[in-house]
């Protein structure tokens, strides 16, 4: 902070031999004035120094400012090389540092000039000088200098062409690079900027024109641009355009202007590939889900504009699985691909077919003007859906289900209709498949309500709102019961009861069942071992897991295993119910966990035997102890009825591999009786009793029965 020329820049030495007074002129200095100690004390300050450290009086700044190389300079180090220039030559002169404005701690930067003021005996008495704030000049030298060395990079980077455009003659001169990236020749081409301009890609041009027009204006600080040239072999070759004015007379008009062209037809080619790979599928070449949703709301705009209205299909392929099992993955992705082209052929060139993944497609249909539009293309995608696929020796069959939904009589966002034909979808799927279904408020109200319910659970739990109950299972020849079904119950404290099936599926859908099912098992094998020790030492319960826990990867089969240990439960005292839809084309997880199972001696029921596809060859591949008859089966039994031939045939086939019968839904004695004599082991329903809590069926156990 310190800084001068011999002699003193504040009071001349000719002047204070005559003993005048300046101190007017120290205090009316437009610029800082100081004195300051060699030790680092501010002795004399100006108003424009305490101004420029950000204070009032000059007594302030005095009793602030302590140690100037601390307190003051941004690098205390330059307070060390200020003093050493003082002390070796006297004086300094423009010695430029950045500081603080002591007060407020913002930094700015200052130029000092100051000298040493020494006593008759050489010693230093002080220093003074004065302080120049040139923050802004320093600033717009940093900008300066960054733009000097942007172009400096620009026009010296390897590789890229060099233009040099003299405005004032209209001549622009290539360089040599420049001329080869284009496969020209020194001669080939004027020098002129138009020979360039008319080589430029007409739907390039005009902005190219307004970029370079920006700057010559001097409304943007450069020219940038990306356009494709056409080349002397008539391909075409992107490049990114760089130029800056280094030139201009005394009106600000351009006189020369200098840039650079690179090379960026890979990059753009790069660009090209990954915004195809990001909205359209690679199997197919369909668009997919990110295109659709643009695609989608632009044609929402139009129809706002124009007052039209849009439908979408959602469509999902019926038993594809099936064919990805037996033809493979590849047999499943040449179907697929087929599939886009039939629905290519079914729909107009206005509409759009996009792939959602999976099996799941859907299609756009914009600009309708009247419904019947809709169902003649619904009609014609079923019928070239359910056509034969040719993919290998053997054809393969699928359907369509497809959900429809309307713009803007059903919703008003993309998300609102793709959320309303996946509910329409899911419709036509429950109502058989291979048919469409229009979104209504039902299914939405439908869906709201499954949304209500699924969030309800995840409290369900925790507010123990839970509970289990046990339906007897009765030995049909003796009348004894050691078994029984532990089924949830859930009492919801709004709804009251509800019916598993009204959110066990639910829970199956969010996970919420794995958790569910691991307590119901745990309530089900403390249960047991009450009841071994206090009603029968035989005593077994049955407990239905969901093929959801199955099918995790991460599932811990032995966790049961521990759990029924640590409880010392013999084998054989639980059993684990189960779905014929679990045995179809099993995952190795399902087969694991069934062989968990049985080696720890837990048995296994195969529950509603009978309503599945075909499961019987399953009966030899797993071990299972017992199958249940379901109840449809049982509903209709009356002598010499096609039911009760069927029940008799199950019963045959089960004894004939070493598996046991139950009948579910017993209620009449003629049913008890029919069931009795086709040699059916076990009866559930409500003949014998229907499910109860724990202590209800301890009471009714030591009832006596007929």
């Amino acid at each position: 902070m310190e800084t001068a020329d011999p002699p003193s820049p504040l009071v001349p030495a000719a002047t204070q031999a005559q003993g005048v007074d300046f101190s007017t002129l120290f205090d009316f200095l437009p610029i800082g004035a100081y004195r300051s100690s060699p030790d680092g004390r501010q002795i004399r300050a100006n108003p424009a120094q305490v101004q420029l450290n950000g204070y009032t009086h000059e007594a302030e700044l005095i009793a602030a400012m302590q140690d100037i190389g601390r307190q003051w300079y941004v690098e205390p180090s330059r307070r060390t090389v200020f003093r050493d220039l003082l002390e070796r030559q006297g004086y300094v002169r423009g010695f430029v540092s950045e500081v603080y404005r002591h007060k407020t701690g913002e930094r700015i930067w200052v130029s000092e000039n100051a000298h040493v003021v020494r006593d008759a005996a050489g010693r230093i008495l002080f220093y003074e000088g004065t302080v120049e704030d040139i923050t802004e000049r320093v600033r717009a030298e940093a900008e300066l200098r960054r733009r000097d060395e942007i172009w400096k990079l620009a026009l010296e980077s390897t590789g890229d062409g060099v233009w040099d455009w003299n405005l004032a003659e209209g001549v622009a001169r290539m360089s040599r690079r420049c001329l080869e990236m284009y496969g020209f020749g020194a001669h080939d081409l004027r020098p002129s900027p138009h020979s360039m301009d008319q080589r430029t890609h007409p739907d390039d041009k005009a902005r190219m024109l307004h970029d370079r027009r920006a700057h010559l204006e001097g409304r943007a600080p450069s020219y940038v641009n990306e356009h494709r040239v056409l080349c002397a072999d008539g391909s075409w070759k992107w490049v990114l355009a760089r130029g800056m004015v280094i030139s201009r007379d005394a009106h600000g008009k351009p006189l020369r202007m200098v840039g650079t062209h690179t090379d960026i037809t890979q990059r753009k080619e790069a660009e090209a590939l990954i915004w195809h790979q990001a909205n359209f599928d690679a199997l197919t070449g369909l668009p997919n889900r990110r295109m659709l949703r643009d695609r989608l709301g632009q044609h929402m705009l139009r129809c706002d504009r124009e007052r039209l209205q849009l439908a979408l299909l959602f469509i999902d392929l019926d038993h594809f699985k099936a064919v990805n099992d037996t033809l493979g993955h590849e047999g499943g992705d040449r179907l697929l691909v087929e599939a886009a082209q039939r629905l290519g052929r079914c729909v107009r060139a206005s509409d759009t077919v996009a792939r959602m993944g999976g099996d799941e497609f859907t299609v756009v249909l914009p600009e309708l003007r009247e419904v019947r539009e809709v169902e003649r293309i619904v009609q014609a995608i079923l019928r070239e859906m359910a056509r034969a696929f040719h993919l290998g020796d053997e054809p393969a069959f699928v359907s369509a289900s497809i959900g429809v939904t309307f713009y803007p009589g059903d919703g008003q966002t993309v998300d609102d209709l793709l959320r309303q034909a996946d509910q329409a979808l899911y419709a036509a799927k429950d109502g058989g498949r291979n048919r469409f279904g229009y979104f209504t408020p039902a299914l939405q109200e439908g869906a709201q309500l499954r949304a209500r319910v699924a969030n309800d659970l995840h409290g369900a739990m925790q507010a123990r709102q839970f509970s289990v109950e046990y339906q007897p299972i009765v030995a049909l020849a003796s009348g004894e019961v050691h078994m029984a079904e532990a089924l949830l119950r859930w009492r919801h404290p709004q709804r009251g009861h509800m019916a598993p099936l009204d959110f066990v599926p639910i829970a199956e859908a969010n996970g919420m069942i794995i958790q569910i099912g691991e307590w119901v098992f745990r309530e089900a094998a403390r249960q047991t071992q009450c009841w071994r020790a206090r009603l029968d030492p035989r005593f077994q319960i049955s407990v239905n897991k969901s093929p959801v826990q199955f099918h995790r990867a991460d599932e811990d089969h032995a966790q049961w295993l521990r759990e029924l240990a640590a409880l010392r439960l013999p084998r054989h005292a639980l059993t684990v119910e189960i779905t014929e839809s679990l045995l179809l084309n099993p995952s190795p997880n399902v087969a694991d966990h069934l062989l968990t199972l049985r080696q720890a001696g837990i048995g296994v029921s195969l529950d509603d035997f009978g309503t599945g596809y075909s499961s019987l060859a399953y009966l030899q591949r797993y071990d299972i102890d017992f199958i249940k008859i379901d109840k449809s089966f049982v509903a209709g039994l009356a002598p010499g009825s096609n039911d009760l031939a069927l029940c008799k045939a199950m019963i045959v086939m089960a004894h004939q591999l070493g598996i046991a019968v139950i009948a579910e839904g017993v209620e009449t004695l003629a049913q008890r009786g029919l069931l009795l004599e086709a040699g059916c082991d076990y009866a559930q329903g409500y003949l014998f009793a229907q499910a109860m809590p724990a202590e209800q069926f301890e009471d009714w156990f030591k009832q006596p029965r007929a």
